[in-house]
């Protein structure tokens, strides 16, 4: 049985990368589109954790906790809005949130 390298992190972390990417680009739900941004930043934890064990240094594993911290930021501020919107305009759709058009 083969050990766990970090080629194997880093091929998670791109199909962490391509799903996000993928759900941000081609979904409508702003929902859906803040999951997709949280695998997007999954993948970029997965990286700086991966690289900060492979070169034996704490830095990227520290800076990996600030990320994790600015996404439950991201996320509770994300839902604070779309709660907001949902009542204003009763939808979830980011085709319809048109609140800064005149």
């Amino acid at each position: 049985m083969q050990p766990v390298t970090t080629v194997h992190y880093l091929a998670l972390s791109v199909a962490l990368l391509l799903i996000g990417t993928v759900g941000v680009l081609t979904r409508r739900n702003i929902v859906i589109i803040l999951m997709s941004i949280e695998l997007i930043l999954n993948a970029v934890n997965i990286n700086l954790i991966a690289f900060s064990h492979q070169l034996q240094n704490v830095n990227g594993q520290i800076f990996a906790i600030f990320v994790i911290t600015d996404a439950v930021a991201e996320a509770a501020v994300g839902l604070g809005i779309l709660i907001a919107l949902f009542r204003n305009k009763e939808t979830v759709l980011a085709d319809e949130v048109n609140l800064l058009k005149w």
